[in-house]
């Protein structure tokens, strides 16, 4: 830590951390306010899918468990980037009150979280596509096999 250097802001970065700051404070609110309909939507969807008979041939009768499940699994994945997201725009509100670059430092490590959590979803949803399309692939190849 000898080596470190205070870094010292101007003006114009901190008029840009602060609207930086409130623009994510605006898409945490709207974030948790998808979280809560993503929620709702399950509760609806618990609600709709009781009202439909169970039945072996159904296939809605088969999905009537998962569905739930999955809206619920929806909303936790989205929770963590919106939460980092939260944080980051009040820590960096505070550290900009009190002229605090300790602040400042741990509300950029929100940031860098919020940045982090999304680039490793993009590269999972990525993959989870080029497998998707390798199967189809795969698929489609030995059905035609099939045939001949």
């Amino acid at each position: 830590m000898e080596n470190q250097q205070n870094l010292e802001l101007n003006e114009q970065a901190v008029d840009a951390l602060r609207t930086s700051a409130k623009w994510s404070m605006f898409l945490a609110i709207m974030g948790f306010v998808g979280i809560a309909f993503i929620i709702i939507a399950a509760l609806i969807m618990t609600s709709v899918m009781s009202a439909i008979p169970s039945s072996p041939m159904s296939p809605l009768g088969n999905l009537k468990g998962y569905l739930t499940g999955v809206y619920l699994f929806m909303a936790l994945l989205y929770f963590p980037p919106v939460y980092y997201l939260f944080k980051y725009a009040t820590d960096m509100k505070n550290a900009l009150l009190t002229s605090s670059s300790n602040m400042v430092g741990v509300a950029l490590g929100y940031l860098k979280s919020h940045h982090k959590y999304l680039g490793i979803s993009i590269i999972v949803v990525l993959s989870l596509y080029i497998l998707f399309i390798i199967g189809i692939i795969v698929f489609v190849a030995n059905k035609g096999m099939n045939t001949i």
